[in-house]
């Protein structure tokens, strides 16, 4: 999952984009009904849908730690995570994640009943910096596959991947 992206030649901090994937809106699709996914709260739909999943998660393939790429790079990179999300025989589902003011929309997967491990793997696979994971009954969590910035105050629902000497 990715979000804002940094102008050409300037990287956004890591914290503004935690906070903005804190602050995203994000949607899975069955069917062609859309439901709303949310980081601190449980996913009760995907739960009633699948119960025999007992976790969730959602990656994206688009702009590999938030730098921002082509279109057509994207479409390839999604196309590949695509077919990879097919080989597992897992149920997974279209979905996106976006600002609130929809100044960015990125493609996205919702995948049921994998292991967190092969998900974090799958991620780190595709440079993903964030991705969301729910286990069955609990609140969403973003996942940042970074170290927690010095003074971030906002890690009630983030799991930070990497220590600060792991950088």
């Amino acid at each position: 999952m990715t979000t804002p992206h940094a102008d050409a030649g300037h990287r956004t901090p890591l914290a503004g984009l935690v906070r903005a994937y804190l602050d995203a809106v994000y949607r899975w699709r069955r069917d062609d009904d859309w439901h709303d996914l949310r980081i601190g709260l449980p996913a009760p739909a995907l739960e009633l849908l699948y119960p025999a999943a007992g976790t969730f998660g959602l990656l994206s393939a688009w702009n590999p730690r938030s730098v921002e790429r082509s279109e057509a790079v994207n479409r390839e990179a999604d196309a590949r995570l695509h077919r990879e999300l097919a080989a597992t025989g897992l149920v997974y589902l279209p979905a996106f994640g976006s600002a609130v003011d929809r100044s960015w929309r990125e493609p996205s997967w919702v995948v049921a009943g994998m292991a967190l491990e092969d998900f974090d793997a799958l991620s780190r696979r595709h440079g993903q910096l964030g991705t969301l994971w729910w286990p069955r009954g609990g609140a969403g969590r973003l996942r940042v596959d970074a170290a927690r910035p010095a003074g971030f105050d906002l890690d009630e629902h983030v799991d930070w991947l990497q220590e600060a000497g792991d950088l």
